[in-house]
């Protein structure tokens, strides 16, 4: 992994979502998202108010390639990929959209992250459900309707499939290792901007 990028967008002109309605079932619900390095996307939902817990995975595989290895080949269908546990009376799958989209990572870009490239780096969404397809469908059609960005989205919305968790060492990776060069140029500064323009969402506040 390496490279820099800069955020594709002003977070302050991504609109909240125009249709985010809440589930029906009770108690909590997951999300699974690719946007590049799953280091950096890891530690930012990791600051969202409501969220549970954060896995690093891989996700739209099949478990025989499911590894670090075989997914940075880039020979396999897997993206990295991190699934967001979250309580939905505290935030919603269409807030969780919100962060994907302004500041976690460029939707903008096919199969390539900054320097990373790769179908593995590819910006997806694996909805759980009928519902939350259609938030993302909707707000992807929002966001392109307002002309958010100078260029197309790229994310795709792929069918829902196994999500395999990561080694240990991929694990709360940017926390555990803060001074490490792809966390310092890449990581954080994707973590200031989210401290930035979401302070009244973060945890603890």
């Amino acid at each position: 992994m390496a490279g820099f990028q800069t955020l594709r967008v002003d977070p302050d002109q991504v609109p909240a979502p125009a249709f985010d309605p809440a589930p029906e079932a009770l108690g909590p619900q997951t999300a699974v998202l690719a946007g590049g390095c799953f280091w950096c996307t890891e530690a930012v939902f990791k600051e969202l108010d409501g969220v549970a817990s954060v896995r690093t995975g891989y996700a739209g595989g099949t478990a025989d390639t499911a590894n670090y290895d075989a997914v940075c080949s880039g020979a396999t269908d897997h993206a990295e990929a991190i699934e967001i546990t979250y309580d939905p009376t505290r935030t919603s799958f269409g807030e969780i959209l919100r962060v994907f989209f302004s500041v976690a990572h460029d939707p903008t870009q096919m199969n390539r992250q900054g320097n990373d490239r790769g179908r593995q780096y590819r910006s997806a969404i694996f909805p759980a459900d009928e519902l939350q397809e259609r938030i993302a469908r909707a707000y992807i059609a929002q966001l392109e309707q307002a002309q958010v960005y100078s260029a197309p989205i790229k994310t795709r919305i792929e069918p829902a499939t196994e999500f395999f968790a990561a080694e240990a060492a991929h694990q709360d990776y940017a926390a555990r290792n803060p001074r490490q060069g792809y966390i310092v140029h890449v990581a954080n500064p994707k973590l200031d901007a989210m401290r930035k323009y979401f302070a009244a969402r973060l945890r603890g506040r």
